[in-house]
């Protein structure tokens, strides 16, 4: 009995050990300015990975997450990201892959120690989408919203220690729009074509660099070029190949123009995401026309890879 005891504890142990050791090779070494990507993985459950998310660092806090996809609340516990520490939660545009996990993400607002104030962003409504704004009362209006026991995000009531600031953002604007800025950052954005989908792209400037996140866009706004440049890290997706219809590379930027993009922007360092079933069977063949294009170092990501802004530098 004492032998079988024994042999129970080594074994919770060992569990114990294997489950800290994964959590390590999950987290980022270096929290100084990095983007950690969540999800990249796409709509259809062929790809095996999470949704679009990504989570970007800044001094050793998790500051902004943009997107929360399908598989992001799962991928955003496993990265070491704290909800008490985001200052922004930026959504791209109102597609389930890109904001599903939304609402089970800010209902950790139950278990903060203290009250805090996040910032919520994403695009005016347009078409059959909502704002950001209609959308957050659509989930948590007290009548009849779909979580109204949620309610108290709007001012961190109810049990609630989060308190939302929802603003929507004009994706129709030439300019960049700002979304959010302190001593630390200023993030802006801009609307992107993806489609007939009201969508945005969002810029964070640091002390330490900048880095453009791009969501699904088809390539076609021209002042898309001038709000990335200087870029230190560009992030683009790569959900099509080259021989996709017609009808996807009017949402989607087929691989020789996500090249020509980034070409024309020149940022030190391109990060590639959002690959479903097709696009990972043919990702070799996708990126090869990327670089056909952009000659600088491209990285294509998989869920909770990380990306330092040291990248730019050459020194990682």
């Amino acid at each position: 009995m004492k032998a079988r005891l024994n042999k129970v504890a080594l074994l919770s142990l060992s569990l114990i050990f294997s489950a800290n050791s994964l959590a390590d090779r999950l987290q980022c070494e270096n929290t100084d300015f990095t983007l950690q990507t969540l999800g990249t993985g796409g709509p259809i459950t062929d790809d095996q990975r999470a949704s679009s998310g990504e989570v970007i660092w800044l001094n050793g806090k998790s500051a902004i997450l943009i997107d929360a996809g399908g598989g992001v609340f799962l991928r955003f516990g496993q990265s070491g990201a704290r909800l008490e520490d985001l200052k922004l939660i930026g959504i791209t545009h109102f597609h389930t892959d890109h904001v599903s996990d939304l609402a089970a993400i800010l209902k950790g607002g139950y278990f903060l120690r203290k009250k805090e104030v996040i910032d919520l962003a994403g695009p005016a409504g347009g078409g059959a989408f909502p704002s950001m704004t209609q959308y957050f009362h659509d989930l948590f209006k007290k009548e009849d919203g779909a979580y109204s026991y949620l309610n108290g995000l709007y001012n961190a009531t109810d049990g609630l220690q989060l308190e939302s600031k929802v603003k929507d953002i004009d994706y129709t604007a030439t300019e960049p729009q700002l979304v959010y800025q302190d001593a630390e950052m200023k993030v802006t954005a801009l609307g992107i074509p993806h489609g007939d989908v009201p969508c945005l792209a969002f810029r964070i400037e640091t002390t330490k660099g900048t880095i453009v996140v791009s969501a699904d866009q088809n390539g076609s706004n021209k002042a898309f070029v001038p709000f990335a440049k200087g870029a230190d890290m560009l992030v683009m997706p790569l959900a099509i190949d080259e021989n996709a219809d017609t009808e996807s590379k009017f949402m989607h930027a087929a691989p020789d123009v996500v090249g020509k993009v980034a070409a024309e922007i020149n940022p030190k360092v391109l990060v590639l995401n959002h690959f479903m079933g097709k696009g990972l069977r043919l990702k070799d063949q996708s990126l090869k026309t990327v670089k056909q294009y952009y000659r600088g170092k491209v990285y294509t990501s998989r869920d909770l890879s990380c990306f330092p802004i040291s990248l730019a530098d050459g020194k990682e």
